[in-house]
């Protein structure tokens, strides 16, 4: 794996593991949880997706000839998309029931999920980003370090 792809996939996980930490600090009852926020629609999280795919297609500007690995990509994209959304409609309908022990397996299945799902896309990009120009990978690093920095910036602050 490459020095770029395991840095992107470090930067994943340790995002995943302050999220898990927060969250577990709160399921034992160290602050108060907000209430529930209506999860988005699986058909939302799709665009979400297709979006987002269509957004680096048109920023990278893939060529013809690397269309077949871009589409695995891409498809790796959608089905993260997928089965994340799918792990969070399952937890968020049964966290209200959930004991403490319930709760922090729920978690781990989360985390297992990431984990999995990152690995894969790791694995596709990996791929991808080899046929890339020396002017696309400069425009897909460009891109990519901005993300964390989006995500912080619209993130709510904390008390």
């Amino acid at each position: 794996m490459s020095a770029r792809v395991r840095s992107a996939a470090v930067w994943c996980s340790r995002a995943l593991g302050v999220a898990l930490l927060v969250s577990a600090a709160t399921a034992l009852g160290q602050t108060p949880s907000p209430p529930p926020q209506p999860t988005p629609s699986a058909q939302s999280t799709q665009d979400a997706a297709e979006q987002r795919i269509r957004a680096l297609q048109a920023q990278v500007r893939i060529t013809d000839a690397q269309m077949p690995l871009w589409n695995t990509f891409a498809q790796a994209m959608r089905d993260n998309a997928m089965s994340t959304d799918s792990i969070f409609r399952q937890r968020a309908s049964t966290t209200p029931s959930m004991t403490a022990l319930d709760n922090m397996r729920s978690y781990a299945q989360v985390a297992r999920a990431y984990a999995d799902n990152t690995e894969k896309l790791a694995s596709a990009f990996e791929a991808f980003y080899g046929t890339l120009s020396d002017q696309q990978k400069q425009t897909i690093d460009t891109l990519f370090r901005q993300q964390p920095a989006q995500n912080t910036a619209t993130q709510p602050a904390k008390r």
